[in-house]
Formats: structure tokens, sequence, C-alpha cells
């Protein structure tokens, strides 16, 4: 008879909690509201760009310090006070690397007038990108801004700071076309050396901006354009906070 009443009981605390609680559950997930609050975190949802959050605190640059095409030394101090745009690629790449530097050339255009905007092309190929081949890849590309470093160095500092400073996946992999592989990704810096980007629909940041989208994706140019264009509005943001 107890066990009776016991299961009784349960059954009531369980009926209640649907009838009070599932309905604000199912309201919550359908206006977005429900956001991942262990690894990141967002400050100002409505609508600066975010700071990516991890540990509690704010995740900006890793120190770095390369050789760019005019073979001077470029840190990240170079970039202080200074929005800009992060990838890696390598010069060899036949595949993304093309199409991210396209959209770059075209990011490089709008801002012209800018002097605080800039890029950092770290190559995930030093040992061929010497300084030289980067001055010739640069102007093959009609990289025009003052700001905008390709930079070579040591290879482990390089995939370190890919991997482990930005989180963008580089490495060497022979069966890859070009005899590398890497995410096509690109990362948006603030004038304070912080990770910025726009969140998604539950509130949380999307951290990085697709470079590209190929025909193999099975979707047209439209979503990369879309991407892009998302970039440059808040590149605008950033140079206007």
């Amino acid at each position: 008879m107890k066990n009776k009443y016991t299961y009784i009981w349960v059954s009531f605390i369980i009926l209640v909690f649907g009838i009070i609680f599932i309905p604000k559950i199912i309201k919550r997930v359908n206006s977005g509201t429900v956001v991942e609050n262990d690894r990141m975190n967002v400050k100002d949802n409505s609508g600066h760009l975010s700071y990516l959050i991890i540990d509690g605190k704010k995740s900006s640059v890793p120190s770095f310090g390369f050789i760019n095409q005019d073979s001077i030394l470029i840190t990240n101090a170079d970039y202080r006070n200074k929005v800009y745009v992060v990838e890696f690629f390598f010069t060899t790449c036949p595949s993304i690397c093309p199409i991210m530097n396209q959209n770059l050339v075209q990011i490089q255009e709008e801002f012209k007038d800018f002097s605080n905007f800039g890029v950092a092309s770290f190559t995930i190929n030093p040992e061929y990108d010497t300084p030289m081949v980067l001055k010739e890849y640069a102007e093959n590309y009609e990289v025009s801004n003052l700001n905008w470093n390709l930079m070579t160095g040591d290879s482990n500092a390089i995939y370190d700071l890919a991997n482990k400073g930005f989180n963008i996946f580089a490495s060497v992999n022979p069966d890859a076309p070009g005899g590398f592989e890497h995410a096509g990704m690109f990362a948006l810096v603030d004038k304070d050396g912080y990770l910025r980007s726009r969140v998604d629909a539950f509130g949380n940041p999307i951290i990085f901006y697709r470079g590209y989208i190929t025909p193999e994706d099975g979707v047209d140019a439209q979503g990369e354009k879309e991407q892009i264009t998302e970039l440059k509005e808040d590149i605008k943001k950033l140079l206007e906070e």
C-alpha cells in the first residue's frame, strides 16, 4: 500500500512539472533564447558584436612575429588600434585559397579609405612561401593595403598560431590538394586585439566567417557572398566603435 501511495505522489509531481515548466521550455526553444553557456558566452546580444569568452576571459590574439612579403618583421603589436581579418593560406593552394583571397581583395577595396583596417595572412607552407614568393603573390592579387601583411616563418610557430592560437585548423596532408589541409575561415579582430563576431540564432558567437564556398558544397555563390557581406558589415561596426 505504501508503494502505491508513493507511485501516486511521484506521478502527481511529474504532472505538475509538465504543466508548469514544459510550456516555458518550449517557449524558450521557439524564441531562440536557449544558449550554450559553458564554453562560450555572449556579453552583449543587443546588436553589438560578441566577444568569444573562454574560461571567463575574452579571447585575444596571441603574440606572434613573422616576416612579411617585404622582408620586414611584423608582430601583433603592428596591428594595435587596427581592425583586421586573419587567414591561413598557401600560395600554391589549388582549391580554396584563391577564392578566399579574391574575397579579401574585395574587402580591401571596400575599406581602402580606412588606414586602421588591415589583413594578416599566414602561410602554412613557409618552406616554399618565402618573402619573395609572397611578394609576387601579393602583386598578382593587387594587394594595396599597407596593413595587409602576408607572413612566413617557423612552421611550428605558424601551426601553433593556427591550431592553438586561433583554433583555425591547418595541417600537412599529402593526400589533400596541394599537400596541405586547412579551414577556409576568417577571424575578425578588433582594435584591442580581441576576437569578435556576430551571434547565431541562439545568441552564441559564430566565431569565424567562412571565406569560401565551392561547387562541391552543393550551394551557389550566393552563400559565399552573404558570408562576405556579413563580414564587411561587422568590420564597419568595429571601425566605428
